[in-house]
């Protein structure tokens, strides 16, 4: 609906073309998906998606002399599945609505066009961090096998963000990223990494300065606490996003603030020695992805239809899944306590 009501102005005077727009923030939650985007793959009928998934147990016979029963491998071949959800919003408007906006200098259509492709887009946000249905493990949040953990107390028995020490939490960050990183076998290998949290937790870290102490540490009197995580991620080939989101504020344990840290893509470990215990997993085609979200094309379907009168149907569509996490070792949940 289209709320552009008339106006009196003084004259002489002087209006200033440009608009005060309303602004939301651009979450930064995509960052936290393979290759940093939904995955194009659906049709726009697709009710599920599949992931097929084959795990190895194997068994051997070792002696001096050779055996009359062998043992072999055991190759498990399961599937795993995630829904689908058709979003769709739709607006009207006449050429009455269109003069109305005229006056006040924008476009109704256009306006309705990117109003439209936002509300698609934040509810696209709002199933990859929390699910459609959360209740079935979807959304990041909700990611079955996932790891969460409080903030512990600091050395000083500091427990909330604002109080924590820089430095101890700039370590325990990177300790998070050390224990994703050794879960899912990449140590040695240069990862990116993806740190997303509300404006308020991550924003501290960033604009803050790590104490000055009796004894030498990263970062101390210099740099911040999101600084000294990224030194020490640089130095081991890594490379970190900071992205934010304040739908996170509350939505940790016991209503603290939720800090996602992941790792979007997985790499297969050692995969180049010639003697190698990872073997198994030359077998192609192999998925790379740990966390991702489908959809049926880049952006919502735009549908223009004439209406009785004169005038317009605008509807938009997009089908997409919930952000979903099929190797859920590279997702870790920080809960935090502000204040």
């Amino acid at each position: 609906m289209i709320q552009a009501h008339a106006y009196v102005t003084l004259n002489p005077s002087f209006i200033e073309p440009e608009f005060l727009l309303q602004y939301s923030q651009a979450s930064g939650f995509i960052d936290l998906e393979a290759e940093g985007q939904l995955r194009v793959r659906l049709a726009e009928d697709d009710l599920l998606v599949y992931m097929k998934q084959l795990n190895l147990r194997t068994r051997m016979a070792a002696s001096q002399a050779g055996s009359q029963e062998l043992p072999g491998v055991d190759i498990q071949a399961t599937m795993i599945s995630a829904p689908s959800y058709l979003l769709q919003v739709r607006n009207e408007y006449n050429h009455h609505d269109v003069s109305a906006g005229s006056r006040w200098g924008f476009a109704v259509p256009e306006a309705y066009r990117l109003g439209g492709r936002q509300a698609n887009f934040q509810l696209c946000r709002d199933a990859a961090l929390f699910g459609m249905n959360p209740q079935n493990g979807e959304g990041f949040l909700n990611a079955p096998g996932a790891t969460a953990v409080n903030l512990p107390p600091d050395s000083n028995g500091n427990s909330t963000v604002v109080t924590y020490d820089n430095g101890q939490m700039a370590f325990f960050l990177a300790q998070q990223i050390l224990n994703l990183k050794t879960r899912t076998y990449q140590l040695g290998i240069g990862k990116k990494f993806t740190i997303l949290g509300p404006q308020r937790t991550l924003g501290l870290f960033e604009y803050n300065v790590v104490q000055l102490v009796q004894f030498q540490r990263i970062g101390a009197g210099t740099t911040s606490t999101a600084g000294t995580v990224k030194e020490i991620l640089m130095s081991n080939g890594d490379t970190l996003i900071w992205a934010y989101d304040d739908t996170l504020i509350g939505a940790g344990a016991g209503g603290t603030d939720a800090v996602i840290i992941a790792m979007p893509e997985v790499d297969k470990p050692a995969g180049d020695r010639m003697v190698n215990t990872n073997e198994f997993a030359k077998l192609m085609p192999a998925a790379k992805v740990c966390l991702t979200q489908y959809c049926d094309m880049a952006a919502p379907r735009e549908i223009i239809s004439p209406l009785a009168g004169g005038a317009t149907d605008m509807l938009q569509e997009w089908r997409i899944t919930s952000g979903w996490a099929p190797r859920s070792q590279a997702l870790t949940i920080v809960s935090m306590q502000y204040q």
